[in-house]
């Protein structure tokens, strides 16, 4: 017999089919909502707003919860469903799609004021879920509310302009008028800004600095966690969150599989509850294979969020060594383009010696495009790629950085591309290759790893990595272990964030 009684949530369904404006599970969306005081679904005068609806499933959800914890205040069903959506529920959808999606989902009517709408109190078509076509706002090419390209999003009227209606205007608090307890929603992650490739600036956070305008009771919402070690366009936004003491709670999850099946965003998905009157340290929960890790932290103990609280000791215990006078590598390797050279640089039939993209190896650029600020031509150099794990977007995963494959020693006299940067400048070859197996080690590419949530890895990402000043000899994982102090427990969580890159990586810790 075939089984008849498979009946799915078509919210459920919905949320696998984007993967720019991604879609909410109820599942994830009853998660988000547990954050909030459960006294809040039995307050008829609470108001909440979703100011990024798009299936309108957070404010189902919050319906439901809203009409159990009101049964005994307005008895009446009927009674008790007009009140909540007309007094206490409202959303700002981001198209006019989403506006007639969010309302079906919740009014039972794509019109508020439709024949089947289940609430009896709207004159409108749009009830409490507004939709506005806005214009973006143009000053020497870009947006000014969201940076968005002219070139790309000044747009006919039948094209979506991506001009989200709550961060495009000064004053949020016209659109409704009121004030709002709560404000929760998964806004939309990033847009296209015509760079090279398939480059996309974040704007997600400008969602959550739109919605603090409004100085709400709690505010929630799902994001990206690249924020975490900032980025494009996210530093003073890093900055202000990781200061911010009302942040009470950090969920994180380094697959968004995790929360959004089918889904790929690169360097995860977290979510956060911001409550206003109750300032303190923060809860992070880390969600790794269905297991939790909880910590009580300052997220501001360091410039960036630390993802895992199991990494914190281990960072502070090699900080406190203060090695070469508390240098970094950070201070150390180079800046994108080290000798002025662009990726797409020709290359030419002779001159200087130089590194291009791995197919096409070593070959020649003329010496009067070669710029030389920081005097690296004439050293031995240890060059490694900006990307070296591009591809990979699920940090749950081992990863591994460096390997003889994707590195290269170049020789004095010979430059690169911007295909490389240089990680450290020599005198001897001795140095360069001592100084490529401390960088080789598990240890030294797991403190790489706690300041990278993408696939770029710039000279700031190498904060946490103690310059030692001198190279001499073979370093390994072993000998750091003892240097530095690392536990068998702590090294055990190392081993399992980084990949294997040599035949020779098992290691014993002496307690």
């Amino acid at each position: 017999m075939i089984q008849t009684n498979y009946n799915p949530d078509v919210l459920s369904c919905l949320a696998n089919l984007s993967n720019d404006e991604v879609f909410t599970p109820p599942n994830l969306v009853n998660d988000i909502l547990d954050l909030l005081p459960q006294e809040l679904w039995s307050n008829p005068n609470a108001k909440f707003l979703d100011p990024v609806s798009k299936s309108g499933v957070f404010l189902r959800e919050m319906a439901k919860r809203l009409m159990k914890g009101l049964e005994t205040q307005i008895p009446d069903k009927q009674e008790r469903i007009n009140h909540i959506f007309s007094q206490q529920l409202f959303g700002i959808a981001i198209t006019d799609l989403t506006a007639l999606l969010s309302r079906r989902s919740v009014y039972c009517s794509k019109t508020a004021n439709g024949k089947y709408s289940i609430c009896e109190t709207f004159a409108d078509e749009q009830g409490n879920i507004r939709y506005k076509r806005m214009k973006h706002t143009w000053q020497s090419g870009r947006c000014k509310y969201c940076g968005a390209n002219q070139s790309e999003y000044d747009r006919v009227e039948s094209l979506e302009t991506y001009a989200y209606n709550f961060i495009h205007t000064d004053n949020p608090k016209k659109i409704f008028n009121m004030k709002f307890d709560v404000i929760v929603g998964n806004p939309p992650y990033q847009l296209s800004d015509s760079g090279h490739g398939r480059s996309a600036s974040p704007i997600y956070h400008k969602f959550i600095e739109q919605a603090k305008k409004l100085n709400p009771r709690y505010l929630t919402m799902i994001i990206p966690a690249r924020w975490y070690a900032g980025g494009k366009g996210l530093d003073d936004f890093r900055a202000e969150m990781l200061a911010d003491k009302r942040i009470r709670k950090l969920v994180d999850f380094e697959n968004s599989n995790d929360v959004f099946p089918g889904v790929d965003v690169a360097g995860g998905i977290c979510y956060f509850l911001w409550d206003r009157d109750n300032k303190g340290q923060c809860e992070v929960i880390n969600l790794i294979d269905g297991k939790q890790v909880k910590s009580e932290r300052a997220l501001d103990e360091f410039p960036i969020l630390i993802r895992h609280s199991q990494a914190i000791p281990i960072i502070r215990k090699v900080l406190a060594k203060k090695e070469n006078g508390g240098k970094r590598l950070s201070e150390v390797v180079s800046s994108r383009k080290p000798f002025g050279l662009p990726t797409n640089y020709k290359p030419k039939n002779s001159g200087v010696p130089c590194w291009f993209i791995q197919k096409i190896g070593l070959k020649y650029a003329s010496k009067s495009d070669i710029s030389d600020d920081n005097k690296l031509l004439d050293k031995w150099k240890l060059l490694v790629p900006p990307a070296p794990i591009a591809g990979q977007t699920d940090f749950s995963k081992p990863v591994g950085f460096y390997y003889d494959g994707n590195t290269r020693i170049a020789k004095p006299g010979e430059c690169c591309t911007e295909s490389f940067i240089v990680a450290g400048a020599f005198s001897t070859e001795k140095e360069v290759l001592s100084f490529k197996t401390y960088l080789f080690t598990k240890i030294a590419r797991f403190l790489l790893l706690q300041t990278v949530v993408s696939q770029h890895v710039t000279k700031d990402k190498f904060h946490f990595i103690p310059d030692l000043g001198k190279y001499q000899g073979e370093y390994t994982d072993k000998m750091l272990i003892e240097r530095w102090g690392i536990t068998e427990d702590e090294w055990s969580f190392i081993d399992s964030k980084i990949k294997n890159i040599g035949a020779n990586e098992k290691v014993e810790v002496d307690e």
